[in-house]
């Protein structure tokens, strides 16, 4: 009868759309799993190489746009957290988050619990004083001084191991609190990573502070991996690819003013 076959024919049309649907919903799962949302890990107020876009409320700077450049071309969607800087090796080395970019220092000591991209910046330490202090020009000049430095961080080991007793080390949280510290003239000095005093000193520290002495520890910065990462080859791979065709030099002049020098 015709009740009976239109009984038929609505499961038949049915079948068809919830084949319909179930096909371009495995087409859309397949392209998600093609682009994987990748857990990555921040220092709130590094600058100029992560800092808070006040207006759009977006991360913004030098590693927010090298880790946007290496995820569009390795692969992953990036699936961002900011904490402390003293929270974020701890954080990849137990898996809780599988990738960091924040200005980090590659040195052995990391090494042994997360692993490392190939270097993507060259940096190391430089003092910042109040713009009226004439006394000091280098590291010996901070002995019996106020000193700060930021915890966990390479510039707070060095002091350790360069002044010790010597000097009065204070490390603190946030770089925000470390150059208030220095403009309150609760410190006397900063010792940090060079370019982020650079930025300060000519921007909010403008004609307030100044950079002084020589640049020491040469270090490289690395994108940090949990161990074993299956992302550091394609990182590495991006990287270099982006060296290549002038990508880099490209985000490196937007943040810096000039591209880095060959040596």
């Amino acid at each position: 009868s015709t009740g009976k076959l239109m009984k038929i024919a609505l499961p038949l049309s049915l079948t068809k759309t919830t084949l319909a649907l179930a096909l371009g919903l495995g087409s859309a799962t397949a392209a998600m799993a093609q682009t994987p949302s990748v857990n990555v890990a921040t220092d709130p107020s590094f600058v100029p190489f992560e800092m808070m876009d006040q207006e759009t409320g977006e991360m913004v700077g030098f590693d927010m746009d090298i880790i946007n450049e290496v995820a569009e071309r390795a692969g992953f969607e990036v699936n961002l957290t900011t904490m402390e800087f003293s929270g974020i090796i701890p954080a990849v080395q137990t898996g809780s988050q599988e990738i960091a970019i924040a200005g980090t220092t590659i040195t052995e000591e990391r090494a042994e619990v997360v692993d490392f991209s190939d270097p993507y910046y060259d940096s190391g330490l430089r003092i910042i004083v109040r713009a009226d202090n004439d006394s000091v020009e280098t590291l010996e000049d901070l002995q019996d001084l106020a000193v700060g430095t930021k915890i966990g961080s390479t510039s707070y080991d060095y002091l350790q191991q360069e002044l010790g007793e010597d000097a009065d080390i204070t490390p603190f949280p946030g770089t925000a609190d470390m150059y208030m510290a220095l403009l309150g003239r609760n410190v006397d000095a900063v010792l940090y990573d060079a370019p982020n005093a650079a930025y300060f000193s000519q921007t909010r520290g403008e004609g307030r502070t100044k950079v002084v002495g020589p640049l020491y520890e040469g270090q490289q910065y690395g994108i940090v991996f949990h161990k074993g990462s299956e992302w550091v080859e394609p990182t590495n791979e991006a990287l270099a690819a982006m060296k290549e065709d002038g990508t880099y030099d490209e985000i490196y002049t937007k943040w810096f003013g000039e591209a880095p020098s060959e040596e």
